[in-house]
């Protein structure tokens, strides 16, 4: 056992803050690329993997879903993190000094109402973590970045401004990945499976695959489709429904789901978090 959590980008990023949250005892090992952390995994150089899946206001994010089934890893648990975004000056800066803020573009459309309150300027940096560590390393008072508050202590900042997001719930869904499974069952808001399937060439085969959840009082809480090695004629979907795999409902709908499709993959049966309540 190593004790590290693998997480995409640098020390400061939000998915490191997902780390802390949910994994405080271990460290956290940053990585280049999502293939990067999954592999931390699966080497044995990292126990687990934090993975983001999906923001409340961007949807899902892109090749997570692609990379999963390939993955060789299943999913543990999940993790939800509040995106709170800091405006980081450097040290003696004031509010008033910043012209302009480096983020990634995502939080920089996540900040227009705030910036352009103050007629700050945005410069697109490569992430979150690294435009504050490049803030830190230019030391000009002038420009600022938007990350977490996390970025700020790791990087020397100072807090100019905290909580300027303009939408105040926005958040990101985190898995938790590991090379051995977990079915047990868990936690107080009860089980969530996660799978994966392609359904059968014959008419009405999605309908029909998803007919068996309705009938049998299965809840899917999310149902998403992406293509298969770049062809218009494969599609794979993606699928979290509430329930144990043993409930006998739960079954009874993958067994139907079964005969409609070509391959059906579990990549996780986790306890839901606090956080979908």
């Amino acid at each position: 056992m190593t004790n590290r959590i693998a997480f995409q980008g640098e020390p400061g990023a939000y998915s490191h803050e997902a780390c802390r949250k949910a994994r405080p005892e271990m460290e956290a090992l940053p990585c280049r690329t999502f293939e990067d952390a999954i592999e931390a995994v699966r080497s044995g150089a990292a126990d687990l993997a934090m993975l983001p899946v999906e923001n409340s206001t961007y949807g899902r994010v892109a090749d997570i879903h692609t990379l999963l089934p390939q993955s060789g890893l299943h999913i543990i648990e999940e993790a939800f993190v509040r995106v709170r975004i800091s405006l980081l000056g450097v040290p003696g800066a004031q509010l008033g000094d910043i012209t302009h803020a480096m983020s990634h573009t995502v939080l920089l459309g996540q900040c227009k109402e705030f910036l352009q309150q103050h007629g700050i300027h945005r410069i697109t940096g490569a992430d979150t973590a690294g435009s504050a560590r490049q803030v830190s390393e230019r030391g000009e008072k002038s420009t600022a970045a938007l990350a977490s508050e996390l970025a700020g202590e790791i990087y020397g900042l100072d807090m100019l401004a905290r909580h300027i997001e303009d939408n105040s719930n926005n958040t990101t869904r985190f898995l938790i990945m590991s090379r051995e499974a977990d079915t047990t069952r868990r936690g107080r808001h009860g089980m969530i499976t996660t799978f994966v399937f392609q359904v059968r060439n014959i008419p009405a085969a999605l309908y029909k695959a998803m007919g068996g959840f309705a009938t049998n009082g299965v809840n899917m809480t999310k149902l998403e489709s992406y293509m298969v090695d770049g062809s218009f004629t494969a599609t794979r979907f993606y699928a979290d429904i509430e329930g144990h795999p043993d409930d006998a409902n739960v079954k009874l709908a993958l067994d139907e789901l079964d005969y409609f499709t070509t391959d059906v993959k579990i990549l996780g049966v986790y306890p839901a978090a606090s956080e979908r309540g």
